[in-house]
């Protein structure tokens, strides 16, 4: 209902920082999903902290539910946390993964960040990382408001910074893998690049 509502009120991103192992209305959820991506409502999703594989084990909401479709959603995302440290570190330590169900890493560590009672404090978790990409892409949309919310996450996805072929520490383990496995792009948001790129665009469509 809260995204049925986000999407008849004008919303062009949805920051979805909330998720779990078991949905016990699929069909609903997925209604709901298809409704936003035929309004071309670009949802952004947190991958989760359980530092586990999320294309062997189910976590909801998802890109894809197999049951009703074949391919991915065209307005959907799937964000994991990064680190400050690219040196062996990149993904945190807790964060969910998935060479086909995460799509990009954005910051998700160490993140000051407002709490209740007009407080600050340093938090972490991929619902960190996914309002990172979600603030990206909002930037983007107004200042390039020519630009579809498939283009702009298409720009997103095809600009991140790559770590492909270098190895970091797999989540969960303490055992070196190629950062590339770990998402679809093997790479972490950068909003200069992303920003470049849709210069490019501008110009390109004059």
């Amino acid at each position: 209902l809260a995204i049925r509502y986000a999407v008849d009120n004008g919303a062009m991103i949805i920051n979805m920082s909330f998720g779990k192992a078991y949905s016990p209305n699929k069909k609903e959820v997925y209604e709901a999903f298809k409704y936003a991506d035929s309004k071309g409502v670009l949802c952004i999703h947190a991958a989760g902290n359980d530092h586990k594989d999320i294309d062997t084990e189910d976590n909801y909401p998802t890109s894809v539910y197999k049951s009703f479709q074949e391919k991915k959603f065209d307005h959907y995302l799937t964000i994991g946390s990064s680190t400050k440290d690219n040196k062996g570190n990149l993904p945190s330590t807790f964060s969910n993964f998935g060479k086909n169900g995460v799509d990009i890493f954005a910051p998700g560590s160490e993140i000051y960040n407002t709490v209740p009672q007009s407080e600050y404090k340093v938090l972490q978790g991929t619902s960190m990382a996914c309002p990172m990409v979600s603030g990206a892409a909002a930037m983007l949309k107004s200042y390039f408001p020519k630009l579809s919310m498939k283009e702009i996450a298409d720009v997103l996805l095809s600009t991140g910074t790559s770590y492909k072929g270098v190895n970091q520490m797999h989540p969960g383990t303490k055992k070196m893998d190629d950062f590339a496995v770990l998402s679809v792009t093997g790479s972490v948001v950068n909003l200069k690049n992303a920003v470049d790129k849709c210069l490019e665009l501008e110009k390109n469509n004059k």
